[in-house]
């Protein structure tokens, strides 16, 4: 489990996935993608990892995830194939707000 704060850069390590935080609360997260921890961009990813296929429904390059209670949100600034997760839970897109009509 890792304490994430923004603007910590994390890769996956078993895609090309790649991520910035954008907002964490103090919490301990488990962080995953493609089923598989996240380590620090900094970090050399192990060789030979493969995406789980539960967890292949992958990212997507400028979209931001969260957690369902909406504390820890994350920017994705490379795509790859493995989907994250947080403490097994899978992060969904966060939703662009709508604007006020403007009649």
């Amino acid at each position: 489990m890792a304490d994430l704060k923004a603007g910590t850069r994390l890769k996956s390590t078993v895609c090309k996935t790649e991520v910035m935080v954008v907002a964490a609360s103090e919490s301990p997260y488990d962080l995953t993608c493609g089923g598989a921890p996240m380590v620090s961009s900094a970090e050399e990813a192990p060789e030979g990892g493969a995406v789980d296929s539960a967890h292949a429904e992958g990212t997507l390059l400028g979209k931001r995830y969260v957690n369902e209670a909406g504390e820890l949100e994350l920017l994705c600034i490379k795509p790859g194939d493995g989907s994250l997760a947080v403490d097994g839970v899978a992060l969904g897109l966060k939703e662009a707000k709508a604007l006020p009509s403007s009649d």
